[in-house]
């Protein structure tokens, strides 16, 4: 009989701590890091808004390969710089931490509207006539995940409308296009 008086305040202690825990789990109020794919660095920075919405900054260079149509039988490449803001919702937060599953540095599953800015500031390309002023809209969903302490991993996937800002012999060629953008990135976050 006694175990009995013991076993129930001791689980209702216990499951009043998972529920409080769970409730507290929340989008960290600050996070820097740093981040390299397979195309790009980049600098970011992810600043809570709300329990589950995060604004995230990032600066960086993306990378990329063209060319090899049918009259060019050459491959190039570019490097240029990409400034970035996107609201972030991380929707499964309390759902990964009642199952006991880590959220630290905002390791979660997330939604998106990215937007992309690629100014012709400068590049580094085999054809310098490649890049142009260009701004992306591009709503994305994706997971983010902590190895170890600081160092995170994060795919994404998205499809948006991206917009150039072409000038040729003083003519404005503006362009409007579908923009796919598939992030693989590595990371470390201090």
């Amino acid at each position: 009989m006694q175990v009995k008086h013991l076993l129930l305040p001791t689980s209702f202690a216990f499951g009043a701590t998972l529920m409080a825990t769970a409730q507290d789990a929340s989008v960290e109020k600050s996070v820097y890091g740093l981040q390299t794919g397979l195309l790009g660095i980049w600098a970011h920075n992810e600043s809570r808004i709300t329990d589950r919405f995060a604004i995230r900054s990032e600066v960086g260079f993306d990378a990329g390969f063209f060319g090899g149509g049918f009259n060019e039988s050459n491959i190039g490449y570019v490097f240029t710089p990409v400034l970035t803001v996107e609201p972030r919702w991380y929707y499964n937060l309390k759902k990964r931490d009642s199952k006991g599953k880590r959220t630290a540095n905002n390791s979660a599953n997330f939604l998106t509207a990215k937007i992309n800015y690629h100014p012709d500031w400068f590049t580094i390309s085999s054809d310098d006539r490649m890049v142009f002023n260009q701004v992306a809209f591009v709503p994305t969903w994706g997971i983010r995940r902590v190895l170890g302490r600081h160092f995170t991993f994060e795919a994404a996937i998205g499809l948006g409308y991206r917009y150039v800002f072409r000038k040729s012999h003083g003519f404005s060629t503006n362009v409007g296009e579908a923009a796919v953008d598939l992030d693989l990135r590595i990371g470390y976050t201090f």
